[in-house]
């Protein structure tokens, strides 16, 4: 990619209200499909750029929504770009998590609450159903990759650190799964280096990044062991943020046990009725163990490693998207949280239904999903109406 692909003349304002926007409004899938039609629609990048990008930011550790929004802001104007991208649209569904945040564990005790959040935990799984098929059928082809997920499902099981099995799978794939085709295609062009004031802003962001997460372990506290294992995530997860919510799981919950089975569970929830990317419900974790402040640094910490990475991978995507070992890490490391799902969905779901009432709205959040491709909104809306029926005429809670 060359300089002038890099700059344009779009302000800063323009980037942080257009990712708002769709930070403010969109759920699920169609959050990509509004990125994309935003970035086309305005001219900022073109049909093959967006492509490309979308190609790229799945060849590196983060949440792939978070990443490509990095990559467009930083496309139009550099790191101020991207950080005004990120910013924008993360920012609405991060105040919604934390004023949901502190309804719940203020008002926890409140029978209404807790009833509205039985239901939420039964569609959560429902959904997480239909997500974790969905990615199974994607991402294992073939007898390779399911040994790799079933591998990382045992793992999990047996309690196996969560953050070393994408590191496994990653290394596995790259040995076993890279393509046995021709040879490495030279890539089309090298384009030049990046110049050296880009080049510094993106190390000094990295830099900034990197003593974030030195500090967070130098706290001594559980807020600090939070925010030090979600830089480690951010740092080595690979795929969507559902995906990389399975790692999340088994790093908090089953690990360190900052949070119960029931309360992540719950954090989901939230995360899944607000817009934006499912991921803020390290905003939830940050919350319980040190308020708004722990909800920003444990939000920071999820997503920061990624972004840094996409704003370096921006500059050497054209020298290694051609390598057949990147494509068979990759498939490795997908293979993996497939695994990953299914354990997490084994043990929220053991700790979220209970009855034919929630099970019942389970297997319709699923099949609402799954067969009627409802948007995950609607899924909720109607799910929530449903329970809010049963509830009132003592059927269910």
């Amino acid at each position: 990619m060359n300089e002038s692909a890099q700059t344009s003349d779009v302000a800063l304002r323009k980037i942080f209200v257009a990712f708002l926007r769709v930070g403010l409004t969109a759920y699920g899938m169609a959050i990509l499909q509004k990125l994309r039609a935003l970035v086309v629609k305005r001219g900022w990048l073109t049909e093959s750029e967006v492509e490309e990008g979308l190609a790229m930011v799945q060849l590196y550790p983060g949440p792939i929504l978070m990443d490509f929004s990095a990559y467009v802001g930083y496309r139009l104007r550099g790191v101020p770009g991207a950080l005004a991208a990120t910013t924008g649209f993360i920012l609405p569904t991060f105040i919604m998590v934390v004023a949901l945040s502190a309804l719940y564990f203020g008002g926890g005790h409140l029978s209404w609450i807790q009833g509205l959040f039985l239901g939420l935990e039964a569609l959560v799984i429902g959904i997480l159903a239909n997500v974790t098929l969905s990615l199974g059928k994607q991402a294992i082809p073939g007898r390779i990759h399911a040994t790799i997920a079933l591998a990382a499902f045992i793992a999990v099981l047996f309690k196996v650190n969560a953050i070393a099995i994408p590191l496994v799978a990653l290394a596995l794939g790259a040995f076993a799964l890279a393509p046995k085709n021709n040879a490495n295609p030279a890539p089309a062009a090298i384009a030049p280096p990046p110049s050296r004031r880009r080049l510094a802003a993106v190390t000094a962001l990295a830099v900034g990044v990197a003593a974030v997460a030195v500090l967070a372990a130098t706290l001594g506290t559980s807020l600090g062991q939070l925010a030090l294992s979600l830089f480690k995530i951010g740092a080595v997860a690979f795929g969507s943020g559902m995906a990389i919510i399975g790692v999340m799981q088994a790093e908090v919950v089953q690990a360190h046990g900052w949070v119960s089975q029931r309360e992540f569970l719950d954090g989901l929830a939230m995360s899944q009725i607000t817009p934006g990317p499912i991921l803020i419900t390290s905003a939830f974790l940050g919350y319980k163990l040190g308020g708004v402040p722990g909800a920003a640094l444990a939000t920071f910490a999820i997503f920061s490693p990624s972004i840094a990475m996409t704003l370096i991978f921006t500059e050497i995507f054209g020298r290694i998207r051609h390598l057949k070992w990147v494509r068979g890490a990759l498939a490795g490391v997908l293979a993996a949280f497939v695994g990953l799902l299914a354990a997490m969905l084994l043990q929220l779901g053991g700790a979220a239904l209970h009855g034919p009432p929630t099970l019942a709205l389970a297997a319709g959040a699923f099949a609402a999903t799954r067969w009627f491709a409802l948007d995950i909104g609607w899924v909720f809306a109607g799910g929530l109406a449903v329970w809010g029926l049963l509830l009132a005429a003592g059927l269910a809670g």
